[in-house]
């Protein structure tokens, strides 16, 4: 499974001669490719406002750049570069940002790319794909790859649990499952949990709608706003900052609507985790399956007006 997203990328990158793989010598995922790549592989070294400063000149060039490094890094030191350099000019630069979210694990807040969904999605013309896992990324990496915007990628590397649908739009959430109780809307690597949860509560009885949100900018304005009308509760789960992230992005689409909704939002709200291999940060931070659906059934449980 780990070379799932090596194989895509090479695959793509043989298809069409435009597309180049950078790295700010954050090579895990891409170890194989400087062999097959050849001069269309670039590692800068530990310089990410350099390989931004670089791809947007390739893109200029009529160059498909791909970069990649660390979340936390990609998304913050360079991101004057982003804004001004491939966000304005709206280049088809392609971020790739590993380790975000939980997926940084034992590392510390300097680390831990919490924030990086919320500085991606501010940036005007910059779209942002967020794969539940390598499965999803693979479904989604050809359609991100060949739209002309530029894109942040929100890079996940874990096992798939679920098989996905294949039929990727931009802006389209993939509803998982559907029902009337309780909808949760999740993205990235807390999908496996959602989706786990989700099986525990309908074992309760209780009928959920849950959607895998794939692409946050563009979001899916209408499937948003159906789980809201016709849900009881809607959950946002993420592995990220509160600011920023879905309450923002929800909160934004359901005043535009006119639209109130219940809800409960499931993250790190505005402090980091504490570091830990993944399975005791989920435990830690009470993201589990279990945690997921017991949060879950309280909030439905406790009284709208409480």
């Amino acid at each position: 499974m780990k070379s799932t997203y090596e194989s895509a990328l090479r695959e793509l990158a043989l298809e069409d001669e435009r597309l180049m793989v950078l790295t700010a010598e954050n090579r895990a995922s891409i170890r194989g490719l400087p062999a097959v790549l050849g001069s269309r592989f670039i590692d800068t070294g530990i310089t990410e406002q350099t390989m931004i400063g670089l791809a947007a000149g390739l893109a200029l060039r009529g160059r498909i750049p791909v970069a990649h490094a660390l979340a936390a890094f990609l998304t913050m030191r360079p991101f004057e570069f982003i804004r001004t350099d491939v966000g304005l000019p709206a280049l088809p630069v392609k971020l790739v940002g590993s380790v975000p979210g939980v997926m940084s694990e034992a590392n510390g807040p300097t680390h831990q790319a919490l924030e990086d969904v919320g500085l991606m999605r501010g940036i005007p013309n910059m779209r942002v794909f967020c794969p539940a896992d390598l499965q999803d990324l693979a479904i989604g990496l050809p359609h991100v790859i060949r739209d002309p915007a530029p894109w942040y990628i929100r890079y996940v590397d874990r096992p798939t649990v679920f098989e996905h649908d294949p039929n990727f739009r931009i802006g389209a959430a993939e509803v998982v499952t559907d029902g009337n109780d309780v909808a949760i809307l999740v993205y990235g690597a807390l999908f496996r949990e959602a989706h786990q949860a989700a099986n525990l509560l309908a074992a309760d009885g209780l009928s959920v709608r849950l959607l895998n949100l794939r692409t946050i900018e563009p979001i899916d304005r209408d499937a948003v706003i159906e789980s809201a009308k016709r849900t009881r509760l809607l959950v946002l789960v993420e592995d990220h900052f509160s600011t920023g992230g879905l309450p923002s992005i929800v909160g934004e689409l359901l005043l535009e609507e006119r639209l109130t909704a219940r809800t409960l939002t499931i993250g790190f709200g505005r402090r980091w985790f504490t570091p830990g291999l993944l399975d005791d940060v989920l435990r830690v931070e009470q993201l589990t399956p279990a945690d997921l659906a017991a949060r879950i059934r309280r909030a439905l449980e406790t009284p709208s007006h409480a």
